[in-house]
């Protein structure tokens, strides 16, 4: 299997955010400064064991998330659903580039704040609110906002591309493919 340059781009920084607290929590306890932990609001983050190991894989996946689609809103670069609706449709209108660049950007900010309201409810809220979150309010919430970009693609778009639901699988199945290569090579 081969790995896009995007996900090799993000590798570190998912890294980074899955290995720093830790020594962060190393580095406190070996100094036995805790009140530095206390000073950041941290405290709570080293004391949860497994919720936190929870925590930090709901951010790193919105980390990246949020990473892969705003490394691809770089300019001169095809935005990722630009290219995610060319693989499906072909050739696509100016109009239908513009919606799917703005489109990368609306989920783009809808990763942001996930990962902010996230970051905050586990910092400073009840462990009881933040579970809520993550674990009963996560899929509502992307559902809704699939919702709320397909009914912007209608009301935005003079005649906006349609797809069936296995056009739809057969794309994802094929992201990993690079678009240069024959459909035959793996």
């Amino acid at each position: 299997m081969r790995v896009s340059a995007t996900a090799r781009a993000a590798l570190p920084v998912v890294m980074v955010l899955g290995i720093v607290p830790a020594l962060v929590h190393v580095a406190i306890v070996a100094t036995s400064h805790g009140h530095v932990a206390a000073v950041f609001g941290i405290t709570r983050l080293f004391r949860l064991g497994v919720v936190t190991a929870s925590a930090i894989t709901h951010w790193a996946i919105y980390s990246g998330l949020l990473l892969t689609f705003g490394l691809t809103l770089r300019p001169g670069r095809d935005a990722l659903l630009t290219t995610m609706a060319r693989k499906v449709h072909g050739a696509l209108t100016d109009e239908v580039t513009v919606y799917t660049r703005r489109a990368t950007w609306a989920w783009c900010g809808f990763f942001a704040t996930q990962l902010t309201t996230s970051v905050t409810l586990f910092l400073f809220a009840p462990l009881v609110v933040w579970s809520f979150f993550v674990n009963v309010l996560d899929l509502p919430l992307v559902a809704a906002m699939f919702t709320a970009e397909y009914l912007c693609r209608l009301r935005c778009l003079q005649d906006p591309p349609r797809q069936t639901l296995a056009q739809i699988v057969r794309m994802i199945a094929d992201v990993r493919k690079p678009s240069d290569e024959p459909a035959g090579v793996p």
